[in-house]
């Protein structure tokens, strides 16, 4: 079984990818459209903002199972040139995160491999403004999902393949695990908005106020894991 520093490893890159703005501001979205419909009736906020996050969770889960088992089928040819791999996989992470720390300093929306295309963006906003119930949610998390993973799954590609090693079944209590890092801040605004605590409006806020911030912290993780594979720490 993994040992602390594979639970290390596992929990950083499951940081990344909860440091997510889109994800963030479409869910933000979400709850702002249903609230707008429904201005009584909090517990749909509540019951919606978790079918979003369901959908986002299930559509990590999904590639992350695909990811394992790609990396399993491959297992002697990877075995073969595993420090060539190790050093791609290494590279990858570090590439990724110097674009997120390129956008604390030169942000840009929409920018590659680190954010939703701005072309998508307007599509996303016309489909989430349609949403009528936790349903409709729960089909949009998937949909984007699905959409924006290949931009962001760059720790998820690292993780999976160390936890291929386990094989799917000794893989998916940390997959579980990864993804549940992935949706908490998606939790805990949900959390927020539906005790009153904020609006949406001001997570909104929060979340364009600080979004090079955002970037960054995800870019010295991302950093910081390229770094220790390369340097052999995990």
């Amino acid at each position: 079984m993994p040992d602390i520093i594979t639970l290390g490893k596992i929990t950083s890159l499951a940081l990344v990818n909860s440091i997510n703005p889109c994800q963030i501001a479409m869910l933000v979205l979400v709850l702002v459209t249903i609230l707008t419909q429904n201005p009584e009736k909090k517990k749909k906020v509540l019951v919606s903002g978790f079918a979003f996050i369901s959908a986002v969770y299930i559509g990590y889960l999904f590639y992350g199972i695909v990811l394992v088992q790609l990396f399993s089928a491959f297992t002697e040819t990877l075995k073969q040139g595993s420090i060539y791999l190790k050093y791609a996989i290494a590279t990858l992470s570090m590439v990724f995160g110097g674009l997120q720390i390129k956008d604390f300093f030169f942000y840009k929306k929409g920018s590659f491999g680190t954010e939703m295309p701005i072309w998508m963006r307007s599509r996303a906003k016309r489909v989430i403004q349609k949403i009528t119930s936790p349903f409709g949610a729960f089909l949009t998390g998937f949909i984007i999902t699905l959409f924006l993973g290949p931009c962001t799954i760059a720790p998820l590609v690292v993780a999976t393949q160390t936890l291929s090693q386990l094989g799917l079944l000794g893989a998916l209590p940390w997959l579980l695990y990864f993804n549940f890092i992935v949706v908490l801040p998606l939790i805990i605004i949900t959390l927020i908005i539906y005790k009153g605590f904020a609006t949406a409006e001001n997570i909104s806020n929060w979340k364009e106020r600080n979004v090079r911030v955002l970037h960054l912290i995800a870019g010295i993780l991302l950093l910081g894991v390229g770094l220790t594979l390369l340097m052999g720490w995990i």
